[in-house]
């Protein structure tokens, strides 16, 4: 059986009308993540200028500014095999071309939790999953993080990490699940 795909999906919680070093540092590390762990990566609602339009294009434009991900090497990478895309804001759902969504949260609601392993045996059953994440101080908002049929809480305990550390736990935590 083939495994599903897994896509990262960063959803823009900080400035939704000027892109600002943030945005631009959490792009180029995830991307690294994504090519380290062959993941995919999506953005949602990010204030791309409107003459930076391919995935491409948008990943020479972050990384022309970056010393992260190997200058952003690692993103331009990522997007020229066709592994990265931007989005609007979700209104009604997420794109179910990209999988599953599962909300990465320190605070799952207790009828949708879900664990790294039931996670990664999605994957492993040839489900394609959308690892959601808010990118900002409050994370996503209620109405987006009720869209999610699935939230999971890294830690297992309900400890809440800063993005960064998120991101590196929930794909370095699933990357292993899918190895064994």
């Amino acid at each position: 059986m083939t495994k599903g795909r897994v896509t990262i999906a960063l959803y823009n919680s900080y400035d939704p009308n000027k892109f600002r070093e943030p945005h631009r540092r959490v792009i180029a590390r995830t991307g690294g993540l994504a090519m380290a762990y062959d993941m995919n990566l999506a953005l949602f609602g990010f204030p791309i200028p409107e003459d930076v339009r391919t995935p491409v294009e948008i990943a020479e434009w972050v990384a022309g500014t970056t010393s992260i991900g190997g200058h952003g090497d690692y993103f331009t990478e990522l997007a020229e095999k066709g592994r990265f895309g931007r989005f609007p804001y979700p209104s009604k759902g997420f794109p179910p071309q990209l999988g599953e969504p599962v909300l990465t949260t320190s605070k799952p609601d207790a009828k949708k939790r879900t664990s790294v392993t039931e996670v990664a045996d999605m994957i492993k059953e040839g489900k394609s999953v959308l690892l959601v994440f808010g990118i900002g101080p409050h994370g996503v908002p209620k109405d987006i993080a009720a869209i999610p049929k699935y939230h999971m809480d890294v830690t297992g305990g309900g400890f809440s990490l800063e993005t960064c550390t998120a991101l590196g736990a929930v794909c370095g935590a699933i990357r292993s699940k899918l190895d064994q």
